[in-house]
C-alpha cells in the first residue's frame, strides 16, 4: 500500500505543469510539460525580460516556483547569513526572507558559496538544506515550522545537494562530508524515519582526497524508488525502508550530477573528465556485470546534470561543450563548444527541455537555447549581462533564472 501511495503522489507531483517544486522541475530530470516558451531574449536590451531584481549577494541555486510565488537560497557573507526568499512571480517584488546566522566553521570553494542547494516545495511547505547550520522548514508566509539537525558537513568545495519531496517524505543527500549519508524526513515534522550512510571506500580513494565525494540529489521513481550516484556507482533504493535494491560499478570517485532516467535506462555520469555508464533497471544485487550496458571511461569535466528527450541525453559540460549521446548504445552523436559574447564559456547549469528545446546558462552570462536532437541546432544565444551558475526554472510560460547580482524574469511578449 506504502509503494502504491507514493507511486500516486509522484505522478501527482509531476501533473503540475505551471509549479517548479525542486531544482530539476516537476518530473525531477530537467524535461518540462509547458509549451511557447520564448527562445530569445536580452537582459542588457531588455528585451522580453518581465523584471528583474537585484540579490545581496552571489548564489549559486535555482529558484523553485510554486501558484505565483518563487522561492531561492540565499547567502550573505558579511552576516554570516543563510535564507530562503520568497518573490511575487509577476513582479518580482521581495515578500519576505527568513533564515538564520550561522558562525561556524565551514569549508567551502571561492566558486561555490554557502546555501547552493536549491528549495523543494510541495505547494504547503519549503524546505531547504542549509549544510552545517541544518534542514528547515517553513509555511507560505516565511514562518518556520521546524528545523532538523543533520551535523556537519564538511568538503573542501563546500556543499551542493538539494532536498527532495515526494509524498509525505523529504530526502536529503547530507554530503559530501566524512559522514555521507542519505536521509529521510516526515515532511510534515522534520523526523527521520531512516538514513542509508555511504562509507567512504578507503582501498580506492584517489591520490588527491579531495576528488572524491558526491552531489548528486535523489532521484524519485514510479514503484516507490529512487535513484542515487554515489563515488564508484549508481544505485536503486526502497524510498520507504532505504533498502538498497541494485548497484551498478562504474563511475569515478567524484560525482557532481544526478541520474535520469528514460526507457527503462539510467544514465549516471562522473565528474572531473570521469567515466559516464548506462544501466537497465531492475536485477538486486551487484548488477554490473548483468545490466550495465555501456561505460565511457573518460569524459569531459561535468558539474551540471543532463536531461533525456527521444532516446538522447543532452548535457553541457563544464568546459563549455554541449553533447548529444545516444542513451542505448552511449554513441555520441555530436559534440559541440558553445560561444557567446561572454570571456568564460565555463558550465555548471544544468539541461532543461521543452518542446525539444534545450535551455542552458553559462558561467559568462550566455543564455543558449538548442534542440534536442542528433543533428545539432543552436537556435538562439541570449545575454544575461552577468554570471549565471544556476539552471532556469519555468513557470506559467516564463523562465526564471538566478544570476549572481539579480533573479531575472523572462518572458514572450
Amino acid at each position: 500500500m506504502k509503494l502504491f501511495v507514493f507511486s500516486v503522489l509522484l505522478t501527482a507531483l509531476t501533473a503540475h505543469a505551471a509549479n517548479w517544486p525542486a531544482w530539476r522541475g516537476p518530473h525531477h530530470d530537467g524535461t518540462c510539460d509547458e509549451t511557447g516558451l520564448p527562445t530569445t531574449w536580452s537582459v542588457p536590451e531588455k528585451k522580453n525580460i518581465a523584471w528583474s531584481v537585484e540579490l545581496p549577494d552571489r548564489g549559486n541555486s535555482t529558484p523553485v516556483v510554486w501558484a505565483g510565488k518563487v522561492f531561492i537560497t540565499q547567502f550573505i557573507a558579511k552576516e554570516n547569513r543563510r535564507e530562503l526568499r520568497c518573490f511575487d512571480a509577476k513582479s518580482g517584488t521581495l515578500l519576505w526572507a527568513s533564515g538564520v546566522t550561522f558562525t561556524d566553521k565551514e569549508p567551502t570553494h571561492e566558486t561555490n558559496p554557502h546555501c547552493s542547494g536549491s528549495p523543494t516545495t510541495d505547494g504547503e511547505r519549503v524546505i531547504v538544506s542549509f549544510a552545517s547550520a541544518g534542514v528547515y522548514c517553513y509555511d507560505f508566509a516565511g514562518k518556520e515550522l521546524w528545523h532538523r539537525d543533520l551535523g556537519p558537513q564538511h568538503h573542501i568545495w563546500g556543499g551542493g545537494p538539494s532536498p527532495v519531496i515526494v509524498g509525505d517524505t523529504c530526502f536529503l543527500n547530507h554530503g559530501p562530508s566524512k559522514s555521507t549519508r542519505l536521509v529521510a524526513m516526515d515532511k510534515k515534522t522534520g523526523k527521520v524515519l531512516w538514513e542509508r550512510a555511504e562509507p567512504i571506500r578507503t582501498d580506492s580513494l584517489p591520490s588527491n582526497p579531495d576528488f572524491y565525494g558526491s552531489w548528486s540529489d535523489p532521484v524519485p521513481i514510479a514503484g516507490g524508488r529512487l535513484l542515487m550516484s554515489w563515488p564508484f556507482r549508481v544505485c536503486e533504493i526502497e524510498a520507504n525502508t532505504g533498502k538498497e535494491v541494485w548497484t551498478c560499478e562504474g563511475l569515478n570517485p567524484l560525482v557532481y550530477t544526478s541520474p535520469v532516467l528514460s526507457e527503462g535506462i539510467v544514465v549516471s555520469m562522473g565528474g572531473f573528465s570521469g567515466k559516464a555508464l548506462a544501466v537497465k533497471v531492475g536485477g538486486s544485487g551487484d548488477v554490473t556485470a548483468t545490466h550495465r550496458i555501456w561505460q565511457q571511461p573518460k569524459s569531459p569535466q561535468r558539474i551540471a546534470s543532463g536531461a533525456i528527450f527521444a532516446g538522447h541525453l543532452y548535457i553541457l559540460n563544464d568546459p563549455g561543450i554541449a553533447q548529444c549521446i545516444d542513451i542505448k548504445t552511449g554513441e555520441e552523436k555530436w559534440s559541440q563548444r558553445l560561444k557567446g559574447g561572454a570571456a568564460s564559456g565555463q558550465n555548471w547549469s544544468s539541461v532543461v527541455i521543452s518542446e525539444g528545446n534545450c535551455y542552458a546558462v553559462n558561467q559568462g552570462g550566455d543564455a543558449f537555447v538548442f534542440k534536442a536532437s542528433p543533428t545539432f541546432e543552436l537556435l538562439a544565444t541570449n545575454p544575461m549581462g552577468e554570471k549565471v551558475i544556476a539552471s532556469v526554472a519555468v513557470s506559467d510560460g516564463r523562465l526564471f533564472i538566478r544570476g549572481h547580482r539579480h533573479l531575472f524574469c523572462v518572458e514572450a511578449k
